[in-house]
């Protein structure tokens, strides 16, 4: 059973978008705001951000997650604002549609 919830998530060491914690401070790109969240994930830590922007008083995000998995949680901090800028920089405004 064990290996069961493992393969489907349920088991230790498994970790779901989004639970990775804040890491440094949020960075500003064209007007939105970038913050890293990797989280662990196989005993590496993969590739997380939440990307937001205040449209008309409202916070907009967005979370980005990405397969690439790093040693360590700042490698992967320092590729989720790489890729987060690639995101706004192609979308814009569309990645929250």
């Amino acid at each position: 059973m064990s290996f069961l919830k493992r393969l489907f998530g349920g088991g230790a060491g498994t970790s779901e978008a989004g639970e990775g914690k804040p890491m440094g401070d949020a960075v500003e790109h064209k007007g939105f705001m970038i913050q890293p969240t990797p989280f662990s994930e196989g005993g590496q830590f993969q590739t997380c951000a939440v990307i937001w922007k205040e449209v008309d008083g409202v916070r907009r995000e967005h979370r980005l997650v990405r397969a690439d998995r790093f040693p360590s949680a700042d490698l992967a901090a320092e590729q989720a604002i790489r890729k987060g800028r690639q995101v706004i920089d192609e979308q814009g405004d569309q990645i929250f549609g």
